[in-house]
Order: structure tokens, then sequence, then C-alpha cells
């Protein structure tokens, strides 16, 4: 099963990550490695008023696993939701159905 892992950040959200970054980056490529964590970045949007252009609107992290729980205990041991950069938080389940990563494949 895919599930997104969806984070919105503190408005100084860029001005505080450097510090955090390296451990952060390291535990999502940990996760990579074990083959829960398919993707991961930042989401942005020019459109939004509330922050300048090009600031980070919040998060997207694409996990696989037999349950949210591999998403959730990302969550709880990132640096960023520790610290504060991450003011909320939430898992939701992906019904993928196209795509060679799609885990329950339709086909017509």
């Amino acid at each position: 099963m895919n599930y997104f892992l969806i984070y919105d950040v503190a408005p100084d959200y860029r001005e505080r990550r450097a510090q955090f970054r390296a451990e952060h980056l390291a535990l999502a490529w940990a996760a990579e490695a074990r083959g829960e964590l398919v993707l991961g970045g930042a989401l942005g949007d020019t459109l939004l008023p509330a922050r300048e252009p090009g600031e980070p609107q919040g998060a997207l992290l694409l996990f696989r696993g037999d349950s949210p729980t591999v998403a959730e205990r990302f969550a709880h041991a990132d640096p960023y939701v520790r610290h504060g950069l991450v003011t909320h938080w939430r898992v939701r389940e992906w019904q993928t159905v196209v795509g060679a990563l799609a885990a329950n494949p339709i086909r017509p």
C-alpha cells in the first residue's frame, strides 16, 4: 500500500531547517534504502499569498508499506517534526491503480 506523509511547515521553516537538514536527509535516505520511502520533497506554490514566492508551503513524502505505521514512525523520528519546523503532519492512504509502482494495478 502507498501512504503520503503530509507536512505543514512553520513560517520560518527555511531559516531554521539548515541545522537539522543533514539529520533529516540521513533519516530519509535510510528509509529509502529500506524500501519504505519512495519519494520526498518540499511543496512550493507561488500563488499562495501566505509566503514569499518560492518559499516551501509544506512537504510530501511517499511511503510504501503494509500499514501507515512506517510513515508515522518516520514523522516521530524526523528532526523537523521534533523541533517544530513541521507544525502539523498527517498520513493519508493513497490507492494507486496505474503505473509501474501501483499497489493495486488495474488494467482495462
